[in-house]
């Protein structure tokens, strides 16, 4: 895959490998955590006004790089290699494309260039949690149910014109505690007219909470978010502007990029515990020079380079995005998985390096996934079913293999 990078891409790669390998080391991840925004503020200030990340597949008007969604992907890999916590995934892959594709003139050039410096950071908030659903990697997301509904549930806009008050709650938002802008996905319209629209809400807003939760993975800080009569702004100047088919495609491409990261985090994973291998000897020997430790390595680098080339394919064509976001997350749970496995006893440690990498793997299928979801939806939507025939996730609740 790699004979299909430019010279460009190349050099975005080896630049930010170098960078967060100076910056990296046992105690970076904990220490970066323990902030206020779960992030390094400093490093994030680098990677967005030296290496310009956020504003990668941003359009040159408004401050970006003006390059594609495979220049983003790469440099998501490299932050999936070190388990790098930043913003960048919430900011640049879910949040920037949204204000791209519905804002308004005036909102585009008010928040996009913020986001491309790196000033910015902004998250999507859905209620229940349900981001996967929401952007349709999972589900049909244009019932709204993802989003509540009706007269009461899940988050509900009132008011009309320019400004709307928002009440409810919601959940596992990324990186929701600390980012300055929030996309609020919320049901307007009332009972009678009920629909979903994106709202642009200040990190400081009135009326709203932020709570820090407790995650599996460390290094994807999540957030509860409570709005109680907490101002906000459409998204766009049309009331009737399809949020749920723009959610659709943003999630479509997020999901290749998000693919990209798993991969990264991977294929980390196998050169670690092929290092461990090489150096841990047992009866006299390298652990690595067993037959079936080559065998079981072998297999997982296979593994991993098969996701790569799907997630850089998705890259380039994003319909695919949500198959190759199911093989990347199948590929990394697996990897780690037999990471912690070949590191034997000193894996299981909770905080060894390859307990991190298996917690990244386990925490992004729970939040983006499940695989086998995200391939039955994949199916659904290229009419693979026929009449009378069970859908993958049913046949999987149902026992059926």
């Amino acid at each position: 895959m790699d004979a299909a990078l430019t010279a460009e891409q190349h050099e975005i790669r080896r630049t930010l490998r170098d960078l967060l390998a100076r910056h990296g080391g046992p105690g970076a991840i904990p220490a970066a955590v323990g902030t206020a925004e779960g992030y390094d503020p400093a490093l994030w200030r680098r990677l967005a006004g030296d290496l310009g990340l956020p504003g990668l597949a941003l359009a040159e008007e408004y401050g970006g790089a003006g390059c594609t969604a495979t220049e983003l992907a790469l440099a998501c890999e490299e932050t999936g290699r070190a388990l790098l916590p930043s913003p960048l995934l919430a900011t640049a892959a879910l949040a920037a494309p949204l204000i791209a594709a519905l804002g308004t003139p005036d909102q585009r050039a008010a928040l996009l260039p913020r986001i491309a410096d790196g000033t910015l950071t902004a998250a999507l908030a859905v209620p229940g949690g349900s981001l996967a659903t929401a952007l349709g990697l999972t589900g049909d997301n244009r019932d709204g149910a993802w989003a509540g509904g009706g007269r009461a549930g899940g988050i509900q806009a009132h008011g009309e014109g320019g400004e709307r008050r928002l009440y409810g709650e919601a959940d596992r938002v990324l990186d929701g505690h600390s980012v300055g802008l929030l996309l609020v996905a919320a049901h307007a319209g009332g009972y009678p007219r009920s629909r979903t629209q994106l709202f642009l809400v200040a990190g400081d807003a009135p009326g709203l909470t932020r709570t820090r939760l407790t995650a599996l993975d460390e290094t994807r800080p999540l957030a509860r978010l409570e709005l109680r009569d907490t101002p906000a702004e459409p998204l766009g100047a049309d009331d009737t502007a399809d949020a749920a088919a723009a959610l659709a495609a943003a999630g479509r491409t997020a999901a290749a990029i998000l693919a990209a990261e798993a991969v990264g985090t991977a294929a980390s994973a196998l050169e670690r515990t092929v290092e461990y291998v090489k150096a841990r000897e047992q009866f006299g020997r390298a652990v690595g020079s067993f037959q079936a430790v080559k065998h079981r390595l072998a297999d997982l680098y296979v593994r991993v380079e098969a996701a790569r080339s799907a997630a850089y394919h998705a890259a380039r064509d994003p319909e695919s995005g949500p198959l190759a976001l199911a093989q990347a997350l199948e590929a990394a749970r697996i990897t780690t998985g037999e990471a912690v496995q070949l590191h034997g006893g000193i894996g299981f440690t909770w905080e060894h390096e390859a307990h991190r990498y298996l917690k990244r793997a386990a925490g992004d299928e729970l939040l983006f996934g499940p695989v086998h979801r995200l391939r039955d939806h994949a199916a659904e939507r290229a009419g693979l079913f026929g009449p009378g025939r069970m859908p993958l996730a049913a046949a999987h609740g149902a026992g059926v293999r």
